[in-house]
């Protein structure tokens, strides 16, 4: 049974994905979390949504770029 309220399980494959795709090294958050919520509708903060990417970039070696200057 689907709920709405239930994420689906693919955003960590999704962010997975995303990052693989950045041939750079550098991944901007605020673009990062724009293209997961195109993707997958996601309703999770952008702050739940950067931890997941950063801490998944920092596994692989990405570097996070912030603008949250």
């Amino acid at each position: 049974m689907h709920h709405p309220h239930v994420e689906s399980p693919d955003i960590a494959r999704q962010v997975d994905k995303l990052l693989a795709e950045r041939g750079d090294g550098l991944l901007s958050v605020k673009q990062a979390i724009a293209l997961l919520r195109e993707r997958t509708q996601t309703e999770r903060s952008d702050a739940d949504l950067t931890g997941l990417i950063v801490k998944k970039a920092a596994h692989l070696g990405i570097t996070v770029l912030s603008e949250d200057r």
